[in-house]
């Protein structure tokens, strides 16, 4: 890694952790970070922001479970969803819900990296991979 990359990513960090709230990303501390570096700009300020927005992007995701779903997917459902992803990774987790007509039926629920899939599409994709 270039030294330029390397101190950016530093950087990036830094600014990160001033930009985190117990735990959750405070959208009144990203606008100071990013007020502070408008008025301060770092050597290599691109490479900085492009490494502080993936920083936020990927702290962002885990604090969202993205619900794929074939037909329609009920409020109580969503709020369902929600509760467990909260309870499972210990953080608040809010659901949203997105209509993807590719799954067949079921749901898939997407946490950051982690996937949960409960779906045709999905079980059809399994089989043929056994075949």
């Amino acid at each position: 890694m270039a030294a330029a990359a390397k101190q950016a990513l530093q950087l990036a960090r830094q600014l990160f952790k001033l930009s985190v709230v117990d735990g959750v990303v405070s959208a009144d501390r990203v606008a100071g970070v990013l007020e502070y570096v408008e008025k301060h700009l770092p050597a290599h300020s691109v490479l900085t922001l492009k490494a502080y927005h993936r920083l936020i992007a990927t702290e962002h995701a885990k604090s969202e479970a993205r619900v794929e779903h074939a037909g329609a997917v009920t409020a109580p459902a969503l709020t369902a969803i929600a509760a467990a992803m909260s309870k499972k990774y210990g953080r608040l987790v809010t659901a949203v819900s997105r209509a993807n007509p590719v799954l067949l039926a079921g749901i898939r629920v997407r946490v950051g990296d982690d996937v949960y899939e409960s779906s045709v599409a999905g079980q059809l994709a399994a089989l043929s991979l056994s075949v």
